[in-house]
């Protein structure tokens, strides 16, 4: 086993999942984006001899995937978390991916390996299993059952995960001999589907006029309205911050919609949660870049950026205006950083949810996906 993932602690039922092939230590992918396939990631490798038919069959009968968390918090969102569901057992386990040094990289256990049940939603109390699992799912768990957790996550109750990335191969081929059976919950979700659906369709005219403005700025009203920094707001709130941002939605689609994100009937709603599902937002694709370019910036970890290390990376000489003769780097870099600004709490700096709001409202406006990285790529040279 090689070094980086012999330092990490692991109870006894996982060291005989996990195994390194000799001399590829130092092989780790560099970007987190490849597709799981290409990697040089070997966590729970199947090609290994063992004297349990037990161990063979988790081993044989797993789907990978990567995650991230949702957090408004700038260090945890980025934080780097590849996961395993075991259809042998129906349990999942997580691990992260720490960097020491600029050579080091060990993996560390996350959540541990166990069976767990969704935590919110239609499916709450409901064991996860094998449908539960696909790019844009969400993982929820109570931060009291895991006691190991940074503090900064067990300041909420739920630790929500978004799967980014998943192994395609191993789940088409679990899913042939999987039998799950269709529920009134799955009927449930569609319709919240097209509740939500409808909203955006209502939405999308005035976003693709005004989506950098208007998603900066509700970020930023938001978390204003915001005074106990909890993430919660009540109805009247949400109403309010749409008609400040004249956003037209019908009654009965707002109605509709707050029934189904107030499920814990506290009333109250994670505003973030309300943005992502009333307003939509860019795919994990187009988001993974977003993250990386903040990683860059952030090369501290801290989870949020000075306005004058952004001034400083910031590249506007590719720009189309700037090559065509229109306007200078500075002009454009000018303008970038006083949208920027807009949207910030802070004058002096940028947190990733503040980053992040940025470049969701820019990608309304942009229906290829390869344009809106390219757009990322060619400033901050990722």
């Amino acid at each position: 086993m090689t070094d980086y993932l012999s330092r990490a602690v692991i109870s006894d039922p996982e060291q005989n999942l996990i195994t390194e092939k000799q001399g590829s230590a130092h092989m780790l992918p560099v970007s987190n984006i490849a597709p799981l396939r290409f990697r040089k990631r070997t966590l729970h490798e199947t090609k290994i001899r063992t004297h349990s038919t037990l161990t063979e069959n988790m081993l044989s009968n797993k789907v990978q995937f990567d995650g991230r968390i949702i957090s408004r918090n700038g260090h945890d969102a980025c934080r780097e978390l590849i996961g395993f569901f075991f259809t042998h057992d129906q349990s999942l386990t997580v691990y992260e991916y720490r960097q020491f040094g600029k050579n080091r990289t060990n993996v560390l256990p996350f959540i541990q390996k166990n069976i767990y049940s969704h935590q919110r939603g239609r499916r709450k109390g409901k064991q996860y299993q094998l449908g539960d699992f696909y790019v844009g799912a969400n993982l929820t768990f109570l931060n009291s059952d895991h006691l190991r957790l940074p503090e900064s996550i067990k300041e909420n109750t739920l630790l929500i995960l978004r799967i980014t990335n998943i192994d395609r191969i191993a789940l088409d081929s679990l899913r042939t001999g999987s039998v799950e059976h269709e529920d009134g919950i799955n009927r449930q979700e569609a319709n919240d589907r097209l509740v939500f659906k409808a909203i955006q369709d209502e939405l999308k005219e005035q976003l693709h006029k005004r989506g950098v403005r208007i998603f900066t700025g509700l970020g930023k009203y938001f978390r204003q309205l915001d005074k106990e920094g909890s993430g919660l707001l009540d109805k009247a709130d949400f109403k309010q911050a749409l008609n400040v941002f004249h956003l037209e939605v019908s009654e009965k689609n707002f109605e509709s919609s707050w029934l189904i994100l107030n499920d814990s009937g506290n009333g109250k709603v994670d505003y973030g949660e309300f943005k992502r599902a009333v307003i939509g937002e860019m795919n994990e694709y187009r988001k993974s870049f977003v993250r990386k370019a903040f990683m860059k910036l952030d090369f501290n970890k801290m989870g949020s950026v000075p306005i004058t290390n952004i001034r400083k990376c910031y590249c506007a000489k590719k720009h189309p205006q700037v090559i065509s003769g229109h306007f200078t780097e500075e002009h454009i870099k000018s303008s970038f950083l006083e949208t920027l600004k807009d949207a910030c709490n802070k004058s002096d700096e940028v947190s990733y949810g503040e980053f992040e709001d940025y470049y969701e409202g820019l990608s309304i406006g942009i229906v290829n996906d390869e344009d809106f990285v390219n757009i990322l790529r060619t400033p901050w040279g990722i």
